[in-house]
């Protein structure tokens, strides 16, 4: 038992001989233990001990910070296909369709496919004009709101809400032409089931979860966990899946992405367009 204890420290520590340098670590939590609010902070401490590039184990996972202004723009330019690929958390697995979307797929065809859509749908020049009226919108709604807040008078507000709501509101208006915030929401039932997915998402998402970066915990757990991320990917994927057949069953074409999406020529109208619809 000990022969297995000392060959995995050893192929622990030798298994990346050219990492940057490191503050000392535990095992199993790596340096866990020494982050510590605001994490900004945290970090700007460790690069004047370590130098503007240091690694740090969040658990199982390793993680390189770069502090420097010349650095980062090396790893964007020089170096960006090296650091193209995404972490495989397991919440990516269930709730991204398999590391299949956007935001969660590796450096591959498919990432090469799903950026040629954006740029060319969704993120073109004509279709960000054509969505600006509803940022405008939006906007006109956060201030009428601030203004009544404060009509009596100077009053605290808290913006970091009020930002999010206007933010998931030109996304979703943006993707499927409605709005789940505030005033003018038609279906409250959708919204509030949005909202819950939102809400669950967030808090399963990524690194934020300790059982993604200690698995052991996955195992204490009984892996109620993964059944929840499961469950959660569900409603998630059927939420969408009822945007996208609201869209596909109405005679007029709006001018949604969703809309976008569906009478894309590039792909053919099949359930390998419905899954990249999601995707996106």
């Amino acid at each position: 038992m000990e022969d297995i204890s000392f060959k995995f420290l050893l192929q622990t520590r030798t298994k990346h001989k050219h990492l940057p340098p490191s503050p000392p670590s535990l095992p199993i939590l790596g340096h866990l233990h020494l982050i510590k609010k605001p994490l900004h902070c945290t970090l700007y401490h460790f690069s004047h001990k370590n130098g503007n590039i240091f690694s740090l184990r969040f658990g199982s996972q390793l993680v390189v910070i770069v502090s420097s202004s010349s650095a980062v723009e090396e790893c964007f330019t020089k170096n960006d296909i090296i650091l193209a690929n995404r972490p495989r958390f397991l919440a990516f697995k269930h709730i991204n369709y398999n590391h299949t979307t956007a935001a969660a797929t590796s450096y591959r065809d498919h990432w090469r496919n799903l950026r040629r859509i954006s740029a060319l749908e969704i993120f073109s020049t004509n279709c960000l004009n054509m969505f600006l009226g509803i940022q405008r919108d939006e906007v006109k709604h956060l201030l009428c709101r601030l203004s009544r807040n404060s009509c009596q008078g100077f009053a605290k507000v808290e913006l970091k809400s009020m930002f999010s709501e206007l933010t998931f509101n030109i996304i979703m208006r943006m993707v499927a032409g409605k709005r789940y915030y505030g005033e003018d929401v038609k279906d409250e039932e959708e919204a509030r089931k949005f909202k819950g997915i939102m809400k669950e998402k967030a808090g399963s998402a990524g690194p934020s979860n300790p059982q993604e970066v200690v698995p052991l915990l996955r195992w204490i757990d009984c892996k109620r966990w993964e059944k929840r991320l499961m469950k959660l990917a569900n409603r998630a994927d059927a939420f969408l899946q009822g945007l996208i057949d609201e869209k596909r069953s109405k005679e007029e074409k709006g001018n949604t992405m969703i809309d976008h999406l569906l009478l894309c020529k590039n792909h053919s109208p099949n359930t390998t367009q419905i899954k990249l619809s999601k995707g996106l």
